[in-house]
């Protein structure tokens, strides 16, 4: 079955007159071949699926003049590619010898094993040996890491560190219209027009591929050139997408110009987008038949093989011959692709986002006074700092100021404002840089002023950190450690942005490691296993500190000192510590809720009543075997959880009881589901030293 639009290829290209025959001209071909190899690409996808061969069939029809962006670009500057890049695709690999990108391509349409980025787990672009790093987005939230490692490039050089790009690479990124109106996209300008301000090298390159429609929502005309083509700090530049050659040579003049000035630039090119959206959007359901037939007329492909025959490159004739010996091509790789195997386990699947166990670098020196837990923070900094050279540590307030509690205090003053930095106020921007900076080489330490600040840019973490290792096989990593000042109890300070124990939307993002110390000297050896996992595995670690316990001395009496710590311990990924060997109940908790549990722990002794602390330390990976072990011990478990009933703590560590067979009565406690409001009355919805004694006394009855 034939679509309109070939048909229309063919009718057109048979009507044209050939011109005097002229020189060859191979670039031109080249650029043609990668343009109808994407077309029969997104035929044979389509067609894939309805034979029930195939499972994704998106495509790149009328986007092909991004051929010429390729061949504008060299084959070492990293891409992260706008998911209707299949002509880009085919002419980077056709840079690159001993590639085969129509297979590529095809196996993942198939959801083969043998698709060399993703293996199977979803149908991207990408290819280590090529430079292409895999995007799975729709909404451009790949924009801030392409920042962040235009950013890290230029950072490298500054340092003297080798990335695996020429010191002079570009990155460029592709998207689509709609997407630029995503606050992700938006921020992502910004950064960059921000650097370029300052004269900070931001050696990126937008491409803008813009249809004039996202899904069903059209664009208003003119909306992309109004919006950036004055954008300050960012260079403008746009093409004709149809037109191949005019798309080179502007393309060309823009990666010339991001190259040799070291400042961002937007190219804008003015595409057309044939077959819908997807294979399954009804493109006739909000759009005219009259009017998707004659956006033929500015078919790519077509407007190409004007150029080829006007130049006597080619006869039509030659040119359909050409098409046609490419759908055989497409098709004969096609059944190759559609008879390799498919994935065949769960294990399989989630290979990439296993937690191995890293070595850890014990620290020179230990402390030699017993220090607090923002002290103990600050230690472990700047030990790693002095021991890795490729440590960054960067975010808002944390370097003149030290941070808003003075964790990073002194860092920037001794290791310098090139590793030690502040970022602009955007949570997205700070994670973007570490995505970027961690593809350089780097492990970025960046900060999240607040839990709630995070809740803000939470995707770049979700569908950007933490999603590459899997999407890539390992092939691409971002390690990097989150620190957030987190959860509540901060007394006389104001307001659930400041006071946030919100973590379900962290929990439920697979590969994540997600620590939260809660004394000195866990926190500090948790820092250098989290630094370990990153630098071994390419793990992405949330470091939850808890910003009531930063400066806290005491334990149970003032004045006891009970809180410092003077020698760190052992922490390895993913176990639990115990505290107290009671035999009638165990205290679960993290965070806060240790301390709590403690101080409940005591005054239950003078009853009679003899509990032991379990502190989880890692809430991912959850520190089963410890779990069910002290939970064994006692027969008891009370659950002391300070987040929420719901979407909290305490719904996991209970499921993993069950799971693992514990017969152990069990109960939980938890603070409200509710913000924290302002002051005293935060006291009302939070849990309390109270609420866990008497859920304890009750459970044991």
């Amino acid at each position: 079955m034939t679509d309109p639009l070939d048909e229309h290829f063919t009718t057109a290209v048979t009507a044209l007159r050939p011109g005097p025959v002229g020189d060859p001209d191979p670039a031109l071909l080249a650029l043609f071949d990668a343009q109808i190899g994407s077309r029969h690409l997104d035929f044979a996808a389509r067609e894939l699926v309805r034979q029930g061969r195939g499972f994704y069939s998106i495509g790149s029809a009328g986007h092909e003049g991004n051929a010429a962006v390729a061949a504008a670009l060299r084959p070492t500057d990293p891409v992260l590619p706008h998911y209707r890049s299949g002509a880009f695709y085919l002419a980077r690999a056709a840079q690159v010898a001993g590639q085969r990108p129509l297979l590529d391509v095809l196996l993942g349409v198939t959801a083969a094993v043998d698709e060399p980025i993703a293996g199977g787990r979803h149908k991207v672009f990408g290819n280590k040996a090529l430079h292409v790093i895999p995007q799975t987005s729709t909404i451009a939230s790949h924009l801030p890491r392409a920042v962040g490692l235009a950013f890290g490039i230029e950072r490298a050089r500054k340092l003297g560190r080798a990335t695996e790009w020429p010191a002079d690479a570009i990155v460029a990124c592709g998207f689509g219209d709609a997407s630029t109106n995503h606050s992700t996209a938006a921020g992502a300008f910004n950064a960059a027009a921000w650097c370029a301000h300052q004269g900070l090298p931001m050696p990126v390159l937008f491409v803008c591929e813009d249809n004039g429609i996202g899904i069903s929502v059209r664009t208003p005309a003119g909306w992309i050139t109004a919006a950036n083509a004055a954008r300050p700090g960012i260079t403008y530049f746009t093409a004709d997408g149809t037109d191949v050659l005019d798309t080179l040579a502007v393309a060309t003049k823009a990666v010339e110009h991001v190259r040799s000035t070291r400042q961002p630039a937007f190219l804008h090119l003015r595409v057309v987008r044939f077959l819908g959206h997807a294979g399954s959007d009804v493109e006739s359901g909000y759009r005219a038949a009259a009017e998707i037939t004659a956006d033929h007329a500015r078919d790519p492909l077509v407007r190409t093989a004007e150029q080829l025959v006007s130049r006597g490159i080619l006869t039509p004739p030659e040119v359909i011959d050409r098409y046609e010996k490419k759908r055989a091509e497409v098709w004969q790789t096609a059944d190759e692709a559609a008879a390799r195997p498919l994935l065949g386990s769960a294990a399989d699947i989630v290979a990439p986002l296993a937690y191995p166990d890293p070595v850890v670098r014990q620290p020179e020196t230990p402390p030699a006074e017993p220090l607090t837990l923002a002290r103990s923070i600050n230690r472990a900094l700047a030990e790693l700092l002095a021991t890795d050279p490729g440590v960054l540590v960067f975010g808002e307030d944390v370097a003149v100021k030290g941070g808003v509690y003075g964790v990073t205090r002194g860092l920037r003053a001794t290791f310098g404002a090139a590793r030690v930095f502040d970022t602009l106020l955007d949570e997205q921007t700070i994670l973007g840089t570490a995505l970027g900076t961690a593809l350089a080489g780097f492990l970025p330490i960046p900060e999240i002023q607040y839990l709630a600040y995070l809740h803000n840019a939470a995707d770049q973490v979700r569908g950007e950190a933490s999603s590459l290792r899997f999407f890539s096989q390992g092939q691409y990593r971002n390690p990097m450690i989150v620190r957030i000042a987190a959860y509540a109890y901060q007394r006389g300070f104001g307001g659930h942005f400041h006071n946030d124990n919100a973590i379900a939307a962290l929990r439920d993002i697979p590969g994540l490691v997600i620590a939260s110390p809660s004394r000195p000297d866990d926190a500090a050896a948790m820092l250098r296993t989290c630094a370990a996992a990153a630098r071994a595995n390419g793990s992405v670690c949330i470091f939850l500190e808890p910003i009531a316990l930063y400066h806290t001395r005491d334990l149970h009496e003032p004045g006891d000192d009970g809180w410092l710590c003077a020698a760190d311990t052992d922490a390895p990924l993913g176990r639990a510590r115990v505290h107290g060997d009671g035999t009638d109940i165990t205290l679960v908790s993290f965070a806060n809720g240790v301390r709590m549990s403690l101080r409940v722990a005591k005054r239950l002794a003078t009853a009679g009543v003899h509990a032991r602390v379990l502190d989880l330390r890692w809430l991912a990976p959850l520190p089963v075997d410890d779990l069910l072990a002290a939970a064994a011990a006692t027969g008891r478990v009370l659950v002391v959880d300070e987040t929420r009933a719901s979407g909290g703590m305490s719904e996991a560590v209970l499921t993993a009881l069950v799971d693992g067979g514990s017969t152990a009565a069990m109960a939980r406690v938890t603070s409200t589901d509710s913000y924290v409001p302002l002051g005293s009355a935060a006291r009302h919805v939070l849990l309390s030293e109270e609420d866990i004694e008497r859920a304890a006394r009750t459970l044991v009855g």
